[in-house]
């Protein structure tokens, strides 16, 4: 069984509980249901799911850094939030997936506006996947360009402990 959307797949999983009617996480923070988040970094940062593949932002002046422009740790996480909504999308119930490297080229920047990162699934396999995004302003201008790789892994299953797995299963 394939997930197929964000909301279905990533609010569930990032939250750790269910999903409102509306698509969002039912046990996110407060502030993440005002922008449909997946947990506090996502609500802080007002990330916003226009599909698992694409990701849209409001430039705010919380997201400014000291030197006047857009954070490139915002930009960095749009990235990999929308780099790991596109894959899980792929992935079944029994699969659990994590960042291993992004590697990420910042072009331009900006002040003000909205920004869009739309992400595609190149290659997955059983236990790896690579991924390429791109970042652009709202009024067309690249930002930024990334590669992703990420693993995918089972499922912990309910009752099992970690520490018997790394032991050997002792």
């Amino acid at each position: 069984m394939r997930r197929t959307s964000a909301s279905s797949g990533a609010n569930k999983k990032a939250s750790g509980g269910g999903v409102s009617e509306d698509g969002r996480a039912e046990n996110a923070p407060a502030g993440a249901r005002e922008f449909g988040a997946l947990d506090g970094v996502t609500a802080f940062l007002g990330l916003r799911w226009e599909n698992p593949e694409t990701v849209r932002l409001e430039i705010r002046p919380e997201l400014i850094n000291a030197g006047g422009l857009l954070s490139g740790v915002v930009t960095y996480a749009l990235v990999d939030y929308c780099m790991g909504s596109t894959l899980w999308a792929q992935t079944s119930e029994e699969e659990r997936i994590a960042t291993i490297s992004i590697s990420i080229n910042y072009i331009q920047t900006a002040t003000e506006g909205e920004i869009v990162c739309r992400t595609v699934l190149d290659r997955r396999n059983r236990t790896t996947a690579v991924l390429r995004s791109d970042v652009h302003h709202e009024d067309g201008r690249l930002l930024v360009t990334a590669i992703g790789s990420y693993t995918i892994f089972p499922a912990r299953r309910p009752g099992s402990d970690p520490a018997r797995t790394r032991a050997g299963g002792r």
